[in-house]
């Protein structure tokens, strides 16, 4: 058996991978156990060294990695190059920020000395998605590693060429050789991975669908797990904006949902805008979104590339016709685009309610959907009405009133004012309800991967 990557904006084959057999499958992961047996012991100085080679690696060859994403998934070239700027920053400030994050925290008891201290817990299986390639992969990868586990990465298949590439980033950064190794297998071979007595925990970036799967897995099995799902991110549009806020907050909008043609977990999903600003909201997100243009992502002057297979293509198109049929408005858009490549032009929806696609399933292209609010209040209770809760943002002048509702009002594990959801390292990532549980980045990410250990002394 065989896997072939493909150019999403041609359609045309980019490589072939013979797939491992199932024996050299276990042999990878019993050799990245026994890597992580010496790594473990390292200090954070040896590991930090070769966390902020890998940093320098990735800068150094920017353009060369960045048009690898472009070429096997599709984003535009300028959008990968920035992935790959990310992934060089998230390896520095975990080499900078590990130990502190790590250090043992001492608790005061009856006994001489009591304190908790984070271990490292073994051979990590990570299973992770197409839409950023590098960055889904190094956000887990430079803490769990950080904190001495070794990783096993069984990538979507069609980056298999960027998952070999990150493989060959830590061995040249003078990581132990089997330590971060990459499964190159299809995905019916995850369950075997997982139920390897030497795997200690299962990280997953993907769909809601696939998550259930994994955590049932990986519940029968009690392996540790971390899911980051899909997400249906409401932005709230209220109404006391005047002319200059309402264009900011379109132009927000509007940039944070064609963002890599609209597949990224927290894309701004449903635009929520009271009546009082709606019409006028619609007509300037309407402005924008016609500015984009699809065409050839390595071109600086292409707004939007492809989606990443055909088959997404035609899912987002279904959940477009579907909701159109049951009374959304087409603005624009709404048509797969002729010719080679699996290009979704800019679409907009307006008038989108509960029981269509647009604002009950996640959609994963570059569809802006506009749902209406009476004010306030029901822009809250639109917004809170979904199975997802990765991200969340609200827009408004009263900026104290937005931090209220975006700290208390809003079901989500990322909430903005005035801003698009994003992820940093220096903050905690991850959601809630359907979309996930665990948290990655920050303190909190590089822990959920250790034995918590209390150690008592009497």
């Amino acid at each position: 058996m065989a896997i072939e990557t493909v150019n999403p904006a041609t359609g045309k084959a980019i490589r072939r991978y013979d797939e491992m057999t199932p024996d050299a499958m276990r042999d990878v992961i019993d050799r990245a156990h026994d890597a992580f047996l010496d790594w473990g012991r390292c200090d954070f100085h040896d590991r930090a060294e070769r966390v902020r080679r890998a940093a320098g690696i990735l800068l150094e060859r920017k353009e060369a990695f960045g048009k690898l994403i472009t070429q096997e998934m599709g984003k535009t070239f300028a959008s990968a190059m920035a992935e790959v700027d990310k992934c060089a920053l998230n390896c520095n400030h975990y080499a900078e920020h590990a130990r502190e994050y790590l250090k043992p925290r001492p608790v005061p008891t009856h006994l001489t000395r009591s304190y908790v201290t984070y271990r490292p817990l073994g051979v990590i299986l990570a299973i992770m998605p197409w839409n950023f390639p590098f960055w889904q992969v190094f956000r887990f990868a430079a803490p769990a590693l950080m904190a001495g586990n070794a990783v096993v990465l069984k990538h979507a298949s069609a980056c298999t060429g960027s998952a070999l590439a990150m493989e060959g980033i830590f061995r040249e950064a003078g990581f132990p050789e089997d330590l971060f190794r990459t499964l190159v297998v299809s995905g019916s071979a995850v369950s075997s991975a997982m139920e390897h007595e030497k795997v200690a925990g299962v990280t997953l970036t993907g769909s809601e669908e696939t998550g259930r799967v994994v955590a049932e897995r990986a519940g029968r099995l009690l392996r540790k797990v971390v899911l980051e799902l899909g997400g249906s991110d409401p932005y709230l549009i209220l109404e006391d904006q005047d002319e200059e806020s309402l264009d900011r907050a379109a132009e927000v909008c509007v940039a944070a949902r064609m963002l890599v043609s609209g597949q990224v977990c927290i894309s701004a999903k449903r635009l929520i805008a009271v009546d009082a600003v709606r019409e006028a909201f619609t007509r300037k997100v309407l402005e924008k979104l016609g500015r984009y243009r699809c065409g050839d992502p390595m071109k600086p002057e292409t707004g939007l590339g492809p989606l990443a297979r055909q088959d997404l293509r035609d899912q987002v198109h279904a959940q477009v016709r579907s909701s159109v049929a049951r009374g959304a408005r087409l603005l624009l858009g709404g048509e797969p685009l002729e010719g080679p490549g699996f290009f979704y032009p800019p679409t907009l929806l307006t008038e989108v309610r509960k029981g269509m696609p647009a604002c009950d399933e996640e959609i994963f292209g570059p569809v802006a959907a506009v749902l209406p609010a009476r004010d306030e209040a029901d822009a809250i209770r639109i917004a809170r009405d979904t199975r997802f809760g990765l991200g969340a943002a609200v827009f408004t002048r009263d900026v104290e009133r937005g931090e209220w509702i975006a700290a208390h009002e809003l079901d989500a594990g990322i909430c903005t004012v005035n801003t698009a959801v994003f992820s940093d390292p220096r903050l905690p990532f991850g959601g809630v309800k359907a979309s996930g549980h665990g948290r990655e980045c920050s303190e909190e990410g590089i822990r959920e991967f250790t034995n918590i250990k209390t150690v008592c002394v009497k």
